[in-house]
């Protein structure tokens, strides 16, 4: 499919405000395309994010953000009150912009946290590292699972039926045109995990070998928690620990 066309989520065309069905093949401005691939790839994202990655203002990526939504492009969710909506892409926007095998993101108030800073971080990080594509843990997973083989994942140990149990990173930053680079893998931790369960995800990080390294931006109370964990694994050499208030802030005209 054409990924510059737009196509309603039943496949008929958009629909004007009348209900009267419009042009199956108008084309999709080139911006909103790449808005709703960044969608799909990250997972969801917040006005906040968007503009920040693309430094404009707030109320202008939110209002394009809200075209979309209107278009059935993507979904607007906001379950937490005081904290940015997060908008993922739907079926409709998944053909709209030519991505196939990618899982859709679920939105609920435990992960909605956790998805609002991964975007900021995303949009952060692509900012940072130009020359470094930034991927979610969603298309790495449709990666992975295409080519059969494990790209950026640790391995956990056997799950049922003798496959590999992994632990996926919430984000990759892919060196672009460099295929004798490795990726690092990016862990965004806003809560404590159990202290055995963190051991063993750091250890497992210790031995994989399909990442240059990892890197964990951490919220102040998980800090001395991961920091155990790496010490305990002995995972020092290749997990790095980073306060998430020490990333730079690509900051948004208008954010707050």
């Amino acid at each position: 499919m054409n990924p510059n066309v737009l196509a309603g989520a039943d496949g008929a065309g958009e629909q004007d405000e009348k209900g009267m069905n419009m042009s199956n093949t108008r084309p999709m401005p080139p911006a909103r395309v790449a808005i709703l691939r960044w969608t799909a790839h990250i997972g969801a994202i917040t006005a906040e994010a968007l503009a920040a990655r693309e430094g404009g203002p707030v109320a202008s990526a939110r209002s394009r953000l809200l075209v979309a939504v209107r278009a059935g492009m993507l979904m607007r969710q906001r379950p937490l009150v005081g904290q940015p909506a997060l908008y993922t892409i739907t079926r409709a926007g998944l053909r709209a912009c030519g991505q196939r095998g990618l899982d859709r993101c679920r939105v609920t108030p435990s992960n909605a946290m956790h998805l609002i800073v991964c975007a900021e971080v995303a949009a952060t990080l692509e900012g940072c590292y130009p020359d470094h594509r930034v991927l979610g843990e969603r298309e790495l997973r449709r990666d992975e699972r295409e080519c059969g083989a494990t790209l950026a994942s640790a391995l956990m140990g056997a799950a049922s039926f003798g496959r590999p149990r992994l632990h996926r990173p919430d984000l990759v930053l892919w060196p672009r045109d460099r295929d004798d680079l490795l990726p690092v893998a990016v862990e965004v931790e806003l809560t404590v995990k159990g202290p055995r369960r963190l051991a063993d995800i750091c250890l497992a990080w210790a031995r994989c070998r399909c990442v240059a390294g990892v890197l964990y931006l951490v919220a102040p109370e998980v800090e001395d928690a991961l920091a155990r964990a790496v010490a305990r694994s002995n995972a020092g050499e290749r997990v790095v620990v980073v306060p998430l208030d020490a990333l730079p802030r690509e900051r948004a005209v208008g954010m707050a």
